[in-house]
């Protein structure tokens, strides 16, 4: 192996850095386009579900009925468009807003995860803040994601 194919390994492994974090940016970005895809299914399949949440935890702004499907809809086409790396740059603004009002949402939880000082959290929506990190990971990385639709996108 040349001099020059040394710089790029990992020294624990044989796998070239580069590949290493371009794998890693497609897990991420599959890992966070299916949960959007998942809270945009469950708006379209369980409507109420939906409304409850939004009474719950963003004080009934959006909770109406009519708005879930369309909201669902953009979930969705949010989702497929994370997983392929399509517009990235708009894609992932959009991203950290909507992972960016649910960590606001359920703020309490992240602050207290046992419920010790502030009460009825739940340590189930803590991950919240991991999910809400890994989109600034992507929006951090995004010009060295080249595994994606069409490109450098």
């Amino acid at each position: 192996m040349g001099s020059s194919q040394q710089g790029k390994l990992n020294s624990s492994s044989e796998v070239p850095m580069s590949n290493a974090r371009g794998l890693t940016l497609l897990f991420l970005r599959i890992s966070l386009g299916l949960l959007m895809i998942v809270w945009g299914a469950d708006k379209l399949m369980n409507p109420a579900h939906g409304i409850g949440v939004a009474e719950k935890f963003y004080f009934g702004l959006m909770s109406s009925a009519s708005l879930m499907p369309a909201l669902g809809i953009a979930e969705i086409l949010l989702g497929l468009m994370v997983i392929a790396g399509i517009l990235r740059r708009y894609a992932y603004v959009l991203l950290a807003i909507v992972t960016g009002i649910t960590l606001v949402g359920v703020w309490r939880s992240v602050l207290d995860p046992w419920g010790w000082y502030l009460g009825k959290t739940n340590a189930l929506f803590y991950p919240s803040l991991i999910v809400f990190a890994g989109v600034l990971v992507l929006m951090a990385f995004r010009d060295e994601d080249r595994l994606v639709v069409g490109g450098r996108g």
